[in-house]
Order: C-alpha cells, then structure tokens, then sequence
C-alpha cells in the first residue's frame, strides 16, 4: 500500500495476474475492473466464476493457457475480497497436490494482481462445462457438496480434454510449461 502523496509504480504486464472475473463475482466483490481499459486477452490470464452449490458460494479458478482448473466450494465474501491471497493459496494447493512446482504458472504472490472483464468466451464455454461437472461429481459420488472428495473433483477437472485447447488434458499443458513445449 503507498501512503498519501507517494506515487505508486506501475509495473510491466509480466509482473501482473490478470483475474478475469465474471460479472456476478465482480458484483459480489463489490468493485470493478481496473480504470481503463482492460488489459488485451493474454493465455497467462486467470478466470473467476462465482457458483452455487448446495447453498454454498464456490469458486471456480481456470488458466487461460491450458485451461488448469480449481475448484473450491464453501468460499466465503470475505475470502474473495483477499482475492490475491486466496488465488495464489489455491494454486499453490492444486500444483502441490499435482506434484508440479509453485512457479509453474509464475511467481504468483510476487506479482500484483489485477481485477478486469472475462474477454475468452472459449474459456468461459468450458468452465460452464466445468461448472456442470463440479456439481454432478458432488452430487453423484456422496450426495452432498460437504461431503465430496475436492481433491477427486479438481484432478478429474485437469484430465478432462476440451475442444479449446486441441483435446489435451489441462494438467499435460501445464506439464509442458515446465519443458517449454507450449
């Protein structure tokens, strides 16, 4: 945070997040996108959606690039409005629990993060596809959103191939990532 009268850097797009979000987390977060224009659609931005799932806020986090998906159910407002601490969290979670280093899609909590408007709607059409999914594999596998396994619900998101990304699993792109072969 700068002070009064101190002038704050503005750094570079290679040391921003860019979060994409949807206008019903945008409202829920109560602010909007960045003054200005938003930032050019770029594969290293972030998308947001805000769901609903036995009552229960959830959010849903996918990379543009190769569509590497979290889900998280039971997020409260006051989670989403520390959105850089919660996103950097819950990809730091996801890539551990995927045995993938931290700095896979960059240092995340060392760059500012920026709120703007979705721009991909190939992105936004699979994580409505993700959304449906998230919901039937709660429902089916126990019954309730409390009880299902999110660790099972977010590597079955990352092994599901999607027409967008040239029908390869999420988790294989972020895989190349580490070898350069993008």
């Amino acid at each position: 945070m700068s002070s009064a009268g101190e002038q704050r850097e503005v750094r570079g797009y290679d040391h921003l997040v860019i979060l994409r979000c949807t206008e019903k987390l945008l409202r829920l977060l109560g602010t909007g996108p960045a003054v200005g224009p938003d930032p050019a659609p770029d594969v290293e931005d972030w998308y947001a959606n805000l769901l609903w799932s036995g009552g229960r806020k959830c959010l849903l986090l996918t990379h543009a690039g190769t569509l590497f998906s979290i889900f998280e159910p039971g997020v409260r407002a006051a989670d989403l409005r520390d959105t850089h601490y919660l996103v950097t969290r819950l990809a730091g979670r996801e890539l551990a629990r995927e045995g993938l280093p931290a700095a896979t899609f960059g240092e995340l909590g060392e760059q500012e993060l920026v709120v703007a408007r979705t721009a991909d709607r190939s992105v936004l059409g699979c994580m409505n596809d993700m959304a449906v999914r998230c919901e039937r594999a709660s429902m089916t596998t126990s019954g309730s959103l409390g009880q299902a396994d999110l660790a099972d619900i977010n590597q079955a998101l990352r092994r599901n191939i999607n027409s967008a990304r040239g029908y390869q699993q999420p988790i294989d792109l972020a895989r190349q990532r580490l070898t350069g072969q993008n």
